[in-house]
């Protein structure tokens, strides 16, 4: 059954739009944890738009699961990882005009900067996943870039309906099973919220889903600890059955 990381960005987002010190995603972090998320997940973008630098280095300090950064392959973000050194990183395509991260990383494009950088985050210790379409080429630069997840992306899945959405799940289905031989390990996420998550969750092979918007929504209305347990609790009744 796939480990559950909460995304707390949203959190700083709603602190950012006053530029006050409220809500902390730093708190937030320990009641997702205390609420049974296995890890926290925390986007650091140049733009600086929600979470901050601060809150990196405290959230290193104080997760006590595990604290997994997302970040550009930039010179900057890798720079920072090498300094905080997260339990993981996850590599992602980031435009600054977008309002969230639109799709996958084109990894075989960018193949030998990832070729430089993965080894010396993994060599200071560092787990790394690349956020992918699922597509067998991005699969395949994942691999030889020597990351050591991918982590699939979920958004044509979490926005289709009908024979659409089912085609995009054996499509997520056939693309981990595809990573699973290449020796990557498997996480997902991207617009996954508690009505899509189960069919998700119940894929093979699968590790860690990323979800952050959903709950962090539910949250506004029914509390975060009760939005986390939620939504826990739907990952823990997948049908793995046929994996």
């Amino acid at each position: 059954m796939p480990r559950l990381h909460v995304n707390i960005d949203h959190v700083a987002t709603l602190r950012q739009a006053r530029r006050e010190s409220q809500p902390d995603p730093v708190a937030a972090a320990v009641l997702c944890e205390l609420a049974g998320a296995n890890g926290i997940t925390v986007h650091l973008r140049e733009d600086r738009r929600h979470i901050q630098d601060r809150d990196l280095r405290v959230l290193k300090e104080t997760v006590k699961t595990t604290l997994n950064m997302e970040l550009a392959l930039t010179e900057e973000m890798i720079g920072i990882a090498l300094d905080v050194l997260p339990d993981e990183v996850c590599i992602v395509p980031e435009k600054r005009e977008e309002l969230t991260t639109e799709g996958g990383l084109d990894a075989a494009a960018c193949l030998a900067d990832l070729e430089r950088e993965v080894p010396r985050l993994r060599e200071a210790g560092i787990a790394v996943s690349l956020f992918v379409d699922p597509e067998p080429s991005a699969i395949e630069a994942a691999a030889k870039c020597g990351a050591d997840f991918v982590e699939l992306h979920t958004g044509c899945y979490a926005n289709a309906s009908g024979v659409e959405k089912e085609n995009e799940l054996k499509r997520l289905d056939t693309s981990a099973r595809y990573a699973h031989e290449f020796g990557l390990r498997v996480n997902a996420g991207h617009g996954l919220d508690y009505d899509n998550v189960q069919a998700v969750a119940a894929l093979p092979f699968l590790e860690e889903l990323n979800i952050g918007h959903a709950i962090i929504s539910r949250a506004v209305l029914i509390g975060l600890d009760s939005a986390v347990r939620e939504m826990q609790d739907r990952i823990l009744s997948a049908d793995t059955s046929e994996e």
